[in-house]
Formats: structure tokens, sequence, C-alpha cells
């Protein structure tokens, strides 16, 4: 009974550093943000969708302080599986690496800024009515390629943490 329950899932997942679980709490609680946001956009509802965004902007930069943390504290963390399941692993991993690192950075903060200036709400006060249309048509082009990414990195930063904690976790 006792070497049944200390391999089992529950008690691994119970012994997985807390801020795993944060992380996975804010990678779902940004993409929730970012699809209420497009939500209020294709409604009409500019001020609620900026607000919005800002709102994912930051968990998304609370999730990467609390991120690096985790990792600074505890390492690497290896995949326990072999086979087929570990190249799909690795294969989300690295393309959930990549957009998080180098695409969705500078992307989520040039849009951000855009929407920003476009409303008038940061560098924007003294900006004509034409100058904020022309800076809210580069904010829409942008959004376009930056929103999907986002919700790419958030989801899969939410299929890594249960692939790696709760459907195959490394009980060695």
């Amino acid at each position: 009974m006792i070497p049944e329950l200390i391999h089992s899932p529950m008690v691994h997942l119970l012994a997985a550093h807390p801020l795993v679980h944060l992380n996975a709490g804010l990678n779902v609680l940004a993409t929730i943000l970012l699809l209420v946001g497009y939500f209020h956009i294709r409604q009409g509802r500019v001020e609620t969708h900026a607000r919005t965004m800002l709102a994912a902007l930051a968990v998304s930069t609370a999730f990467l302080v609390s991120y690096l943390t985790y990792h600074y504290l505890v390492g690497h963390v290896q995949f326990g599986q072999e086979g087929a399941v570990k190249t799909v692993y690795q294969t989300i991993l690295a393309t959930h690496i990549v957009l998080a690192a180098v695409v969705l950075p500078p992307m989520a903060i040039v849009t951000s800024l855009r929407g920003l200036k476009s409303l008038g709400w940061w560098l924007g006060k003294n900006l004509s009515d034409a100058q904020r249309q022309e800076i809210r048509r580069k904010h829409r082009q942008l959004a376009c390629w930056t929103l999907p990414i986002w919700l790419y990195v958030s989801v899969t930063g939410v299929i890594i943490y249960v692939m790696l904690y709760h459907v195959w976790p490394d009980t060695a």
C-alpha cells in the first residue's frame, strides 16, 4: 500500500514546486483574458478590450517572472517518457519556447503600445485623429499575428504542464 502511494501521480503532483501550479494558472488566466479581449473588440467595446488586453499583458508578465524564478530555483525538468509521446512533447515544447522567447515579447509590446497610442492613453495624447487612425490600422494589422501566437504560447504552456505533471509525471 505505501509503495503504491509514494509513486502515485497525486503524491508527485503535491511534491512539485508550487510555482509550477501558479505558472499553469497564470497561463490559463492569460488565455481567458486574451479570448475575452478578442470578444470585446469584436463587439466594438474598444476601451474594455484595451483594459482586458492590458490585464493579459500583466498576467503574462507575472507568469514570466514566476517562470524564471522557478527555473532559477529548480533548474531543468526532464520529461520522463520515451517514444512517440516524447517526440510530441519535445515538438510542442520547442515551438512554445521559440515563440514565447523570440516572437511574442516584441510583438505583444509593440501591439500594446500601438493600441494605447491609438486611444490616446499613452504617448498618443498629442496625435491628430488621422495619426491615431493610422496607428490603429497598424495595431490591428500586427494584432492579427500577435493574438494567435500569444494564444498558442499560453495554451501550449498549459499542455506542457498537464503532460509533465498530470498525464506522464516523472515518478522516479
